[in-house]
């Protein structure tokens, strides 16, 4: 280290400039261009540092930030459940706007079960798939999510209609409608049958059906339709939440907006109906038919269950019926087409074998750039370790979904991510072989390398978001999955490429590494040929 003192030390913290670090003489260049190079060498121990953390100890970093940096597994590689929903009617007006807005809905929902990485698409502007990485039970999501969630306050004439029992109103004036599986559908085991939100009247519901074989669909006439008092369009979807009842049985607690028209119908009928009874009902079905004891303020609570039901049961309800009013109603009646478990039996073999090839891609790609480049080539497997723990940490920070596509979008990418390096070494050799300084080739190879460099990632990030933007439009997640790690991989790859191995060469010539055979040149074979080629022309 021929730095003033020797001091590698000194070279950063006291600004000792060695008399070969730069081609420039001018010390207020030399001073910039150290500068520089400190720069560039924090931030990269930092990124490391913390890469390094958020990749082998996510439990410490989500412990202190309260993040989940753990790592996310798609559907093919942990499995869960895929579940395919159509619109009742089909014919209905503005039908691919409402199914927009009801996937929406439909991934509040989801976010609101507790899913990671879930995916909810329209696909084809006539239906949606949900995917829910980790759900064993699809026919339990399911009635979960196609609910429409339309709570409505009713007046039952002074009756205590049971509870399933199903209604029309004057806010919804039809029936529940009826899904009847063709009789050509066979062999489909595990058909239970669920509560809305109680035990009386259950619901019909497919579990494990894995056939996509259309279904009919009935609807009953509204004859006579009871008289809604308050909708649940008008709660405070920021004060529904789960609670208790005085009997310690699960509820719903809800409160409708200030000065709404439902908080102030529901209190003027209560205080005229005291001592009878009051129906609340759920996508038209009765969930209870509490008696009226007094005036209600436009708030209360929805008790879950009836006598014979679970605890399990009436927790399940209850956390259903709070996603349904908290995340908004349905602009549309969603039906189940098909739903089906799928094993993470084979992603469990998919992610060793990518493992496998992952490793041996870095390897074989580490061990080309150091026989070729030597030195350069050293620097770049560095640098190529560090893109790959940022890389992943990126994954786990974003946070990304890895799928099978997408563990082979990074696996391409690792050989993407030296190509910047191959194109700045092959230029230093040259310039080397031109007679140029160490210092001086470096420059120029970083610098006349730069525009094939940002030309070629540019190209592929276009690509890649051309692929992202089909995935979605398609409703094809593999593909997206694939487009967005290569992307990551590609802008990862330039900051390493760029700044990481240029940190590292210049740190390199200023600790004294100046002989050229370190960089694959031999100046006596250079000058053999020139002076060879001399005499020809001579």
């Amino acid at each position: 280290m021929r730095c003033c003192d020797g001091s590698f030390f000194r070279y950063l913290w006291v600004g000792c400039i060695p008399r070969h670090a730069h081609p420039s003489p001018n010390t207020e260049a030399a001073f910039v261009v150290r500068k520089q190079v400190i720069s560039a060498l924090v931030v990269t121990i930092v990124a490391v540092a913390l890469a390094t953390w958020i990749v082998f100890f996510p439990k410490s970093f989500q412990s202190l930030t309260g993040r989940d940096v753990s790592t996310h597994l798609g559907l093919d590689l942990q499995g869960g459940s895929q579940i395919f929903l159509r619109p009742a009617d089909p014919n209905e007006a503005d039908l691919a706007a409402k199914l927009e807005n009801a996937a929406g809905v439909i991934e509040r929902r989801v976010n609101g079960l507790g899913v990671s990485e879930s995916v909810v698409q329209v696909v084809n502007s006539d239906s949606i798939v949900v995917e829910l990485p980790g759900v064993k039970d699809p026919a339990a999501a399911s009635e979960a999510l196609k609910g429409a969630g339309n709570l409505e306050f009713i007046d039952p004439q002074g009756q205590y209609l049971p509870d399933g029992t199903e209604v029309c109103t004057t806010a919804t004036p039809r029936y529940p409608i009826t899904v009847q599986l063709p009789s050509s559908v066979t062999g489909t085991t595990g058909v239970t049958t669920t509560d809305s939100l109680s035990n009386t009247n259950p619901l019909s519901s497919t579990n494990n059906l894995t056939t996509t074989t259309p279904t009919t669909t009935t609807e009953r006439p509204c004859e006579s339709p009871y008289t809604t008092i308050a909708r649940g369009s008008d709660l405070d979807t920021s004060q529904v939440a789960l609670t208790t009842d005085q009997a310690g049985r699960p509820a719903v607690f809800f409160r409708f907006q200030t000065n709404s028209d439902s908080a102030t119908q529901i209190a003027s009928f209560t205080s005229q109906n005291i001592g009878r009874p009051m129906s609340i009902v759920v996508d038209n079905r009765v969930i209870s038919s509490p008696q009226i004891n007094g005036s209600l303020p436009g708030e209360g609570i929805i008790t879950m269950g009836s006598t014979g039901t679970t605890v399990a049961e009436q927790n399940s309800q209850a956390q259903a019926l709070q996603n349904q009013l908290k995340y908004g109603a349905l602009p549309v009646t969603l039906i189940e087409d098909s739903n089906r478990s799928i094993s993470a039996t084979l992603g469990n073999d998919s992610i060793d074998a990518s493992k496998i090839a992952g490793a041996i891609g870095l390897i074989a790609v580490m061990l080309f750039m150091l026989m070729y480049y030597r030195l350069p080539g050293l620097l770049a497997d560095i640098a190529l370790i560090v893109y790959t723990i940022l890389s992943f940490a990126i994954y786990n920070l974003v946070p990304v979904t890895l799928t099978l596509p997408g563990i082979a979008g990074f696996i391409l990418s690792i050989g993407l991510a030296v190509d910047a390096n191959v194109l700045i070494f092959a230029r230093i050799k040259e310039e080397l072989h031109r007679g140029r300084s160490l210092e001086r080739a470096v420059e120029d190879g970083f610098n006349h390398a730069w525009p094939s460099i940002r030309d070629s990632n540019a190209s592929t990030l276009i690509t890649s978001f051309i692929l992202y933007v089909l995935g979605n439009g398609l409703g094809v997640s593999i593909i997206q999955g694939f487009a967005l790690t290569l992307a990551l991989g590609i802008i990862v790859s330039l900051f390493t490429a760029i700044t990481v191995s240029r940190m590292l060469l210049r740190l390199t010539i200023d600790l004294g590494v100046s002989n050229p055979r370190w960089f694959g040149v031999n100046p006596e074979e250079d000058a053999a040929e020139v002076a060879a080629l001399s005499s020809e022309q001579a």
